[in-house]
């Protein structure tokens, strides 16, 4: 039997990417069938791919509202890039996450930009109040080292897509949409 080719191996990895997209809860059997391959072949792609960490992890997508969470978006505008060791081993270590935990935050998601601003941190609170605390907390942490110009905090009012997936209840919050 012929060894596959790079090219096949990695569009075999594709295809079971994308059925992890659509519903990472599905069974491995299922998402083998909708892939075409054997269970033993999907295993050992989903293996190699955790390895190699092209797989992070496996998550659930909540509604926060369900939770009495309320999700929010800081962008953050500095002017020292490329950014120093001191403050990206405080990224690295995971200080923020680690300082705002005792206010019930929950940080998803931060990224570095290109474009108008630099960074943006992804996190759900339990209110404005709360989310105004976490930007004092980031401030403290991050002011001089970043010289922060710009902060700027969005509220998320409706979920219409999440990590692929619609709303369920999308039909419900049309209202706020009117």
């Amino acid at each position: 039997m012929a060894k596959s080719s790079r090219k096949q191996i990695e569009a075999d990895e594709i295809k079971v990417l994308v059925e992890l997209q659509k519903n990472c809860k599905d069974s491995l059997d299922k998402i083998a069938k909708r892939c075409g391959f054997s269970r033993q072949k999907t295993w050992r792609i989903l293996k190699h791919l955790e390895k190699n960490k092209t797989i992070w992890g496996y998550t659930a997508v909540l509604d926060e509202e369900r939770i009495g969470m309320k999700r929010y978006f800081l962008l953050v505008k500095g002017k020292n890039l490329p950014i120093d060791n001191e403050i990206e081993k405080n990224i690295t270590d995971r200080q923020l996450d680690k300082a705002v935990a005792k206010l019930g935050i929950i940080l998803d998601d931060s990224y570095w930009l290109h474009g108008t601003f630099d960074g943006m941190v992804v996190f759900s609170a339990e209110d404005i109040k709360t989310a105004k605390k976490f930007i004092d907390i980031f401030k403290e942490l991050y002011k001089e080292s970043l010289n922060i110009t710009d902060l700027q905090l969005i509220e998320k009012i409706v979920t219409i897509k999440k990590n692929g997936f619609i709303n369920p209840r999308i039909k419900e919050t049309k209202r706020l949409l009117e």
